[in-house]
């Protein structure tokens, strides 16, 4: 699928943190669950009634003004209209604002999807469901799995320098137990058995680290023999050094191989050059009180400083979790927000 003009009624100049040409700020926000007033996302899930969704739009509005991102990264979008919303609320301008995939009062999708607003000149939008050829993997009692549960957004952008920009905003499958089910949704487990919770841990397991060996497919097809920059942005739904993000980075294969820098991916936190400003509360979700990263960006060597093919560099990582702490509610997010700046040659 592709999408090359879209409505964009925030269609304006770029704000003044963005008006110098030798910058660029990255985004990336966890929505939870962004849908209009009357839309039931989830079975178990009331639809938020009008003055829920005021409030939700609100509190997300300021928190996409606090971060003013050249390029917003957004997860669980389940209405492109309430994304503008959103948007609309923060008081900013953006040329771009998109959800593929996402019909406002379509009332058929399973999963929410992932979307962007782009002060930058938007080349095109690619959504990728499907992963590549040879990379369908079957899940335990389940099947061949060989789409992402959540498409994967290619956006192609135009930097100020001239550069051509690949951006991919992703969302993999949570480690949430992926528990059997019939057509009706109804539950064909017992999930209060441990036995079970661990087998369907194991299918969530398969699914992540396919999505993930998928996702590594496309970063190479776009990184390899070329020096065009890319970005990852989104929530990866586990830490930088797991096992299923290194499968999409490979930054751990430098070790042994230089030439593996072409196609790896390096975390914008390990490689920002204000080293000043690293702190240890870098985290971005919290589960039964313990402290995890899972909303990332990464880039490529075209981003990092000391590479020899360096257009870039990230300057300096945000992490913005306060919220986090002061309870639970849906109106706003569970997930902490990321925010990087990077400085361009």
């Amino acid at each position: 699928m592709s999408i090359d003009d879209r409505d964009a009624p925030d269609r304006a100049a770029p704000s003044a943190a963005a008006g110098n040409g030798g910058t660029l700020m990255l985004g990336t926000m966890n929505l939870l669950n962004l849908a209009r007033v009357g839309r039931r996302f989830y079975v178990n899930q009331d639809p938020f009634d009008e003055a829920e969704y005021q409030r939700k739009t609100g509190w997300l509005g300021r928190q996409v003004q606090r971060l003013n991102a050249d390029l917003l990264a957004v997860q669980e979008v389940w209405d492109e209209s309430a994304l503008k919303d959103v948007v609309r609320a923060s008081g900013l301008r953006y040329r771009q604002v998109l959800a593929p995939g996402v019909e406002s009062g379509a009332h058929t999708l399973r999963t929410p999807r992932v979307g962007l607003a782009t002060r930058l000149d938007l080349q095109g939008v690619d959504l990728i469901e499907r992963f590549p050829d040879g990379h369908a993997v079957t899940v335990p009692e389940i099947g061949l799995h060989e789409a992402f549960e959540r498409p994967v957004l290619h956006a192609r952008l135009r930097l100020r320098n001239g550069a051509l920009l690949h951006a991919l905003v992703v969302h993999l499958k949570s480690k949430r137990p992926k528990l059997l089910r019939d057509a009706q949704d109804n539950p064909l487990e017992d999930a209060d058995d441990p036995r079970v919770q661990a087998r369907a841990s194991l299918r969530a397991l398969v699914m992540r680290a396919a999505e993930a060996a998928a996702l590594r497919d496309i970063v190479v097809r776009l990184l390899d023999g070329t020096r065009d920059p890319l970005v990852l942005m989104g929530d990866l739904n586990d830490g930088p050094q797991a096992a299923t993000t290194q499968m999409i980075a490979a930054t751990h294969a430098i070790a042994w191989d230089r030439e593996a820098r072409d196609t790896a991916l390096f975390h914008a936190y390990d490689v920002q050059t204000a080293s000043a400003v690293r702190r240890d509360v870098g985290y971005s979700h919290l589960y039964q009180g313990l402290p995890d990263t899972l909303d990332q960006i990464w880039v490529s060597e075209e981003f990092v400083a000391a590479s020899r093919f360096a257009i870039g560099d990230v300057v300096r990582v945000e992490h913005f979790n306060d919220h986090l702490n002061e309870g639970r509610d849906r109106t706003r997010s569970d997930h902490g927000f990321v925010r990087a700046l990077l400085r361009l040659r």
